[in-house]
């Protein structure tokens, strides 16, 4: 979190009390992220912040690298987010590697490429649809066309992901065809929603970035008259949502697993705010976005990125 981000919290708090901006949540040890530097069988080494770090597998652990894979598959040099089990932190209970998401509106589409704007001035993103995905792929994102929606889990390589897993199902419509929702005329305290997660160091330098480590959350419903800015590109979001400032902090409870969590506010998340849809492996009826966790934050309360999202309550300070 940047000195400016906590100057507003410790600004917010003093001025309207603790209670408005309570002090979000120390990162969970059980989750690293880092760069993999050696791999066997049974034990991987991981370049981190702290230095080098060493993780054993059981024949329970898990690994994704696109789709579910054995430690074989991890390379060296992949970016490795590792979850560790059993209240230590040195067994691998989950590992994924080579982590990407694109999440926005489709800008152009030719053959099996796809660029889409993330929005809020993010960088255009390149999704390359696999020929093993496609079909998996077109049935949750029919349009590929400029104007629709889109949103797919893959491996980032280079400058693209290679999506193997849609993380929603798309609208029906363009963007510029969505229906109009209700003015709010109250915000509850506690919302109902759906979570998903984003990665502000874009799968770069996990080991040197603290972007790559920062638990946090990207908000759909910045203030436009200071941080969301003049220039804003979100719309009105699916879910009556309080205008929130950089800065602030929200509780966020995922549940299917119960664990919570409070996260400041770091970026914007205008393409959220387009999004009213479910979990695809959800289980509740919560729709509609509440905000973007960063990958340490989504995996510490117990989600799935491959998942895309879970069901969630949220409480804004």
């Amino acid at each position: 979190m940047s000195v400016d981000v906590q100057e507003r919290r410790k600004f917010t708090a003093a001025l309207l009390g603790d209670e408005a901006a309570p002090p979000p949540s120390d990162p969970s040890p059980q989750v690293v992220r880092g760069v993999a530097l050696h791999v066997t069988a049974h034990m991987l080494t991981v370049a981190t912040p702290k230095g080098e770090e060493r993780f054993l597998f059981e024949r329970t652990t898990a690994f994704w690298r696109g789709r579910d894979v054995g430690p074989q598959e991890i390379r060296v040099g992949d970016d490795v987010l590792v979850r560790c089990g059993g209240g230590g932190r040195w067994v691998v209970d989950r590992l994924w590697a080579q982590l990407g998401r694109i999440t926005g509106t489709i800008v152009s589409a030719d053959g099996d490429t796809v660029v889409v704007d993330p929005g809020h001035g993010r960088p255009p993103a390149t999704a390359v649809i696999p020929y093993r995905s496609s079909g998996r792929m077109s049935v949750r994102h029919p349009v590929l066309e400029p104007g629709y929606l889109f949103d797919a889990v893959g491996v980032r390589e280079g400058g693209t992901v290679q999506t193997t897993v849609p993380a929603t199902t798309q609208p029906p419509h363009p963007v510029s065809r969505a229906p109009r929702r209700p003015p709010v005329r109250r915000v509850p305290r506690a919302l109902s929603g759906i979570v998903s997660w984003y990665d502000p160091a874009y799968g770069r330098a996990a080991h040197t970035d603290p972007r790559a480590h920062a638990p946090g959350a990207a908000y759909p419903a910045l203030d436009p008259g200071s941080d969301c800015g003049p220039d804003c590109d979100r719309s009105d979001p699916c879910l009556p949502l309080p205008l929130l400032s950089l800065g602030a902090t929200v509780g966020v409870r995922n549940d299917d697993t119960g664990v919570a969590g409070v996260f400041p506010v770091l970026n914007c998340a205008s393409a959220a705010s387009r999004f009213c849809d479910r979990c695809r492996d959800g289980t509740g009826d919560a729709s509609g976005r509440l905000a973007e966790l960063t990958l340490p934050a989504f995996v510490a309360l117990g989600g799935r990125p491959e998942a895309g999202c879970f069901a969630a309550t949220m409480e804004a300070g």
